[in-house]
């Protein structure tokens, strides 16, 4: 037990320091509350956009959209920014906004436990113990790698690794290299490796359906006119985000659905002019049931001489060989998996312990649940960033994280307000606002488009994705119903840790 002098007390805990993280510790400023701490696995910030370095990383929305509202980037060089101006763009707002003190690097959360008599967090990280009376998971839903349980892939003597952890130390060129997965990272690398690796055999379950990928350079005269014209850009943003949401209505109304998969079979057709390659590259269901990936090099990379695509499923890997369930036998130099995320089971859950010493991830049992996506009943003071049903599949994630931290900002105005010491979701609110999710969810794409997706967690629910327009999430949550929670108050007088401003006191959020 570490001795109770070595235990730092703070007001807020913030574990992770991606978007949800910084853009949680910036408004907490703005609002006045200095008294927090950001806690980072890693030694710089920067979450998905730090750890996902691998060739041809880049984000699928555009550039000035899929950053913060209230820190504009006039200097993006593409529609579609590229990973390393992503990651800048956030270490550059650490720096900018003074969030780097606060930020402990290294030091990885093991577990965090509620202590109901103190009203406060206990949490247990790699480098010391802390407490906090608010703790916001911020760890992102795209931070845990999924790599299959393949037999005897413990006995392989090549280099393996995930696309999330790219080795950069390895040396691709004149390679044998077994691709397993074919989802949105893997059709941003298999272009970029294709041209040097010897071979490549792409193992694929499900083709993906691909849609045309329209970037561009943005010219040094747009840069100049977002410098000097904030509004030029805040009108850019406004238009491409008004045109995206309008990709919804594909995901809900199947006619024009069609209309969408007809594009992407066109695509699919004039890069692929082989008829077998195409059929096996063509999905059997409905477009947006999975999510939808936009490349223009992915498919013709496909069609080189050094390139395999396998559909056979892979049944064991050898110590330099990968075989398949026809009994085909391919040797491989590397294996690199591009197979996605624990969106649906995150590992951090099964170390959030609440009230009733359940872990998060016992409450959820494999269907993750959440009020707003955001709190959980039975685990006060909790609040978690990109939670249940809070993805797009049409828009940029970082609207609903902004709109979910205007909800944390609301709840702390909220219980100082009534001086309470804890706040959660009543289970009857948290049980409507899942249900109501889960009646917009039905009818749409994700329900019967015929497909088995990440999306759908162990109890083939859909917990993943908000199922509606973005602006409707941010009306319901950006502010708090105060009917829909409850308070706590200590038994005694806690010692005070939280600096706020008039500004706080008085919040338009409550």
């Amino acid at each position: 037990m570490t001795p109770a002098r070595d235990i730092v007390n703070v007001h807020v805990a913030i574990i992770g320091s991606g978007f949800g993280g910084l853009g949680t510790a910036i408004e907490l400023q703005r609002a006045g509350v200095t008294d927090f701490l950001i806690f980072e696995r890693a030694g710089d910030v920067g979450g998905t956009w730090r750890d996902n370095s691998y060739p041809g990383c880049a984000c699928d929305v555009q550039s000035h959209l899929y950053s913060f509202s209230f820190a504009p980037n006039p200097d993006w060089t593409r529609s579609f920014s590229p990973q390393p101006e992503i990651w800048a763009y956030l270490q550059r707002c650490a720096r900018d906004f003074g969030l780097l003190p606060h930020i402990r690097f290294h030091h990885e959360v093991h577990t965090a436990q509620w202590d109901d008599a103190a009203q406060r967090w206990r949490i247990e990280t790699s480098r010391g113990t802390y407490t906090a009376a608010v703790v916001v998971m911020a760890a992102g839903a795209l931070s845990e790698p999924a790599v299959p349980r393949l037999p005897g892939l413990d006995k392989f003597k090549g280099r393996v690794f995930h696309s999330a952890r790219w080795a950069h130390d390895y040396d691709l060129r004149g390679r044998r290299v077994a691709v397993v997965g074919t989802g949105a990272s893997a059709v941003q690398f298999v272009p970029e490796i294709q041209p040097v690796v010897a071979r490549l055999h792409l193992f694929q379950r499900t083709p993906p359906w691909i849609v045309p990928r329209r970037d561009r350079a943005l010219t040094a005269v747009e840069r100049r006119l977002f410098r000097r014209l904030p509004a030029a850009q805040r009108a850019a943003r406004a238009g491409i985000y008004l045109f995206r949401e309008l990709f919804l209505l594909a995901f809900r109304h199947l006619w024009l659905n069609r209309r969408v998969e007809r594009i992407a079979q066109r695509h699919l057709r004039r890069s692929v002019p082989d008829p077998d390659l195409r059929a096996r590259l063509t999905p059997d269901y409905r477009i947006g049931c999975k999510r939808v990936l936009i490349s223009n090099d992915y498919l013709p990379a496909l069609t080189r001489p050094n390139v395999e695509v396998v559909t056979e499923e892979i049944t064991e890997i050898r110590a330099h060989s990968i075989v398949d369930r026809a009994g085909a036998e391919r040797h491989v130099d590397a294996i690199i998996f591009g197979t996605g995320f624990r969106v649906t089971d995150p590992p951090l859950a099964k170390h959030i312990r609440g009230r009733a010493g359940h872990t998060l991830a016992e409450v959820w049992a494999g269907s993750p649940q959440a009020h707003m996506g955001t709190t959980v009943a039975g685990l006060p003071n909790l609040f978690i960033l990109m939670g249940p049903n809070t993805g797009l599949g049409h828009n940029s994630v970082v609207y609903m994280i902004e709109a979910q931290i205007k909800h944390v900002l609301a709840a702390l105005a909220h219980m100082r307000q009534h001086g309470a010491t804890a706040i959660e979701p009543r289970p009857e609110a948290q049980a409507a606002y899942v249900n109501d999710v889960q009646q917009r969810m039905a009818g749409t794409v994700w329900t019967i488009g015929g497909c088995a997706s990440w999306y759908l967690d162990s109890q083939g629910r859909n917990s993943t994705l908000w199922p509606d327009f973005s602006w409707r999430f941010r009306r319901r949550v950006a502010r708090l119903n105060p009917a829909e929670y409850a308070l706590s108050f200590a038994r005694a007088t806690q010692p005070a840790t939280e600096h706020v401003s008039p500004a706080m006191a008085k919040s338009n959020y409550v």
